[in-house]
């Protein structure tokens, strides 16, 4: 399933932008591995001058009556229920709904609203069709006038993952080293805000469900304020953290000099594991290797930790609670 990330953008690049009206910018409604989705797009849009916003939750934000933004509800299944009590928010105030799904609940209000679907293939974890589900928000976003096409990211973005991830290729090497070094510890994930800000929490939710283990994510400059001071006090417990941080040349040498001189501050305390540079041109393919590293990495870790790293059991059993008690 992480191999199959470059087809998956190779097929969006590949796709026909859907019939979306323009937006001024767009809400997307999702959790998990839709809602990254939409995280992804709020980078990639502002670098552009356009606005996305996420929202993982049920309901709406107090600020939509205002703003009016153009909905884009994505649930994998189709059957997540905090998007789609957000998405029935949305219709009561009569905001335009865009939606991506497998099929599901909300292919079907989808279908009674005359909404604009796209529907992406099915049988996937929701965290493994990343592609499908970027892609699609990409080619909507395009359509709405939000950013320009992005066939040829995409294209590169394709390329530059499948290098990566070739059998026997440096990338799994790279992983499972990255993985050999971070075993049998919690995971902290370091990125700055910008381009790796998402991609850090891509790390830490695929740490979790992939390798099902403790991990989170901080960025720069914020950490810098708080977050060091709590290394200085409990050795015994630091040691069982790794950190590895991701880069990208547009960190900028602010930056630059933060994660030098936070690491010689803090690196008594702590093990700072390594660092991960973007490859690639566009913005989108940069984000993607840091991505698809990770992926790699978390799947390792899994294997070294002796898990399967596909099923979820416990939100599996989670979800079966809330069914039971509604």
């Amino acid at each position: 399933m992480v191999a199959g990330l470059g087809d998956q953008l190779r097929r969006a690049a590949q796709s026909h932008a859907p019939e979306v009206p323009e937006a001024n910018e767009l809400l997307v409604l999702g959790v998990g591995g839709s809602g990254i989705c939409g995280d992804y797009l709020a980078h990639l849009a502002s670098r552009h001058g356009s606005r996305v916003t996420t929202h993982r939750s049920y309901g709406l934000p107090g600020w939509v009556g205002a703003v009016k933004p153009t909905v884009l509800a994505i649930s994998y299944s189709g059957d997540t229920e905090e998007t789609l009590s957000a998405v029935e928010d949305a219709s009561r105030q009569s905001l335009g709904i865009v939606a991506v799904t497998t099929g599901g609940r909300l292919a079907e209000m989808a279908s009674a609203g005359g909404w604009p679907l796209v529907t992406i293939p099915a049988g996937l974890q929701p965290r493994a069709a990343l592609g499908h589900v970027l892609g699609a928000c990409l080619r909507i976003a395009e359509a709405a006038s939000l950013i320009p096409s992005p066939v040829a990211a995409l294209e590169e973005a394709a390329s530059m993952v499948d290098s990566l991830t070739s059998e026997g290729g440096a990338g799994w090497a790279f992983a499972t080293d990255l993985a050999g070094d971070l075993a049998l510890r919690a995971v902290a994930i370091y990125g700055s805000t910008g381009l790796t800000a998402p991609v850090a929490r891509r790390w830490k939710t695929q740490v979790n469900e992939n390798g099902k283990r403790p991990a989170w994510y901080s960025l720069f400059p914020e950490l810098d304020h708080n977050e060091i001071a709590g290394w200085t006090a409990d050795p015994g417990v630091n040691r069982r953290v790794g950190i590895v941080v991701l880069r990208d040349r547009d960190d900028g040498p602010a930056i630059d000099k933060r994660v030098r001189l936070t690491s010689e501050v803090t690196g008594g305390a702590v093990d700072w594991v390594g660092e991960v540079e973007s490859q690639g041109d566009s913005a989108l393919a940069r984000m993607m290797t840091l991505t698809v590293i990770g992926d790699m990495m978390s799947v390792a870790l899994a294997d070294a930790g002796g898990v399967d790293a596909v099923p979820v059991a416990a939100i599996e059993d989670l979800k079966k609670k809330l069914r039971e008690e509604l």
